[in-house]
This record gives structure tokens, sequence and C-alpha cells, in this order.
């Protein structure tokens, strides 16, 4: 049975979802939520194995919570939009599946179907490339913006003060003491800063021997943090701890790394 969360600002849609996935035996509600940033909270408290993602939705849209949901947790991303067929058509290219409002049953079931086979096909890393790869066709940039995002010309520094991003023909000089967070999806690296988030093509090997180790360490497999953004440290009984954030983000470091990160929390 897969853990399921539903996001949607609507409250009909969510009690609408909600009651037809309760008849489903495949599947179990584990919350729901009303915008994005209750979505990534339940993410980190749940660690669901399948969201039904609203795209419109007031502050963050589907796609900013993508970009945001820690890549240690992610989950199959179900979209549900009222978008129009060619979006559908990518939409369904590259995500896990897609439901059009109103949402019918028989698509939903077929979603559902798709979930439980995708679970054992794909890891979070995987699936969270997959998702990015989508955030960036569909944010209208052409061929060839795409391929200027991932050539990398950033200058060789061993602990640089600022990271070059580029994002078509734009170049973003991000301050290193200002990021937040990272997290990492295949060959794209996430950069978590002040709210934003910043993709750019290098590696979590490259770019973590480039970050001061007294400041910036790995807490997960794929994710790194500033130390100096952790305001509080939150333990499980499972010997996890949830990291929050000055910016408000909940991370989950690994019971592996707590040794190595444990002499900065005295």
């Amino acid at each position: 049975m897969l853990k399921a969360l539903i996001v949607d600002d609507e409250e009909l849609a969510c009690k609408g979802l909600k009651m037809r996935l309760d008849e489903n035996d495949q599947v179990e509600v584990v919350g729901i939520c009303r915008n994005g940033r209750e979505a990534l909270a339940a993410i980190v408290e749940h660690e669901p194995d399948l969201v039904f993602l609203d795209i419109q939705m007031p502050g963050m849209t589907g796609f900013d919570v993508v970009r945001e949901i820690q890549v240690d947790l992610m989950p199959l991303i179900v979209f549900v939009t009222a978008y129009d067929a060619y979006a559908v058509d990518a939409f369904k290219i590259h995500a896990v599946d897609y439901l059009l409002k109103p949402v019918e049953e028989e698509r939903l079931r077929e979603a559902v179907e798709r979930a439980v086979q995708t679970k054992t096909q794909l890891s979070a890393m995987d699936e969270k490339k997959r998702l990015l790869d989508m955030v960036i066709s569909m944010t209208g940039k052409s061929e060839v913006a795409i391929g200027e995002l991932l050539t990398s010309d950033e200058p060789e520094s061993s602990t640089p003060d600022r990271l070059a991003i580029k994002d078509g023909s734009t170049t973003t000089f991000v301050p290193v003491r200002d990021i937040d967070w990272i997290d990492a999806a295949g060959d794209y690296m996430c950069i978590h800063v002040k709210g934003e988030t910043h993709i750019m093509r290098t590696t979590m090997k490259e770019l973590e021997s480039k970050l001061d180790p007294s400041i910036f360490q790995r807490v997960h497999r794929s994710t790194i943090v500033n130390l100096q953004r952790v305001e509080k440290v939150s333990s499980h009984i499972n010997g996890e701890y949830h990291l929050i954030l000055s910016c408000g983000s909940s991370l989950k470091m690994s019971r592996s790394y707590k040794d190595k990160v444990k002499h900065f929390f005295q």
C-alpha cells in the first residue's frame, strides 16, 4: 500500500479526491495540504510514497514544491491540473501521471496503478531529475537556452565566495554564504537560497569539494546543509533527526551522518 498525500488549495477538490482514494486498497491517504509549505512539512513528517500535487496554487506552485523537496525524501508525483492538452502531453512524458480536473474515477485508478508499478522501478534521485527536466521544459526555455543551462563555466576555486549559475543566457552569481541547503538529482544540483531554488549542472562531489566543510556538511546521501542556518534539531525514536532551518525548511538527517556533524550542535 502506498502512503499518499493530497496537495490542493481547493477544499472540495481535496475532499473529492480523498473520498475516491479511500475506496482504493492500494493507497492510504496520510495527509491533506492546502498549500506548498504545508506539503513540504508533511513530506518530511510522513515520508509519503505518492503525492497528488496541484499545479496552480497561491504562494508556491506545484513546480516550486518539486524544486524544494529534499531528494532523499522524493515521492512519486501525480500532477493534478487544468492545463490544456499540449501541457498535459508534456506532463505525461515527464511525471508519473497527470489528472485533469474534474478528476475522472477511471483515470484516478490508472494513475494509482502506474504509481504502484513505478515505485519499484525508480529511485528518488531519478524521479526528482525527471521532474526537474519537466520543470525546465515547461518554463518556456528554448533548446539552446536549456543547453546553456547545462554548460557550467564557473571559475575553478577551492572555496569560491560565490557560485555562477547559468539559466539560459543569464548567469546568476550566488554568494556561498547565502546558501541555505543543497540537494542533488542526477547531474543537477538544487541550490536553495533565500526562498529561491537555482538549478546548476554539476555533481555533488564536485560542489562539496568547493564548500567550506566547517560550514557545509552532508546530512543525507544527497543533501548538504549550511550548519549556520540550523535553528533546531528534532530527534526521532528511530535514531534519525530533522533539522529545522532559519529559512523554514525541514530536512531529514540520516543516522549514518549523525556522528559526522554532531559536534556542531554541542
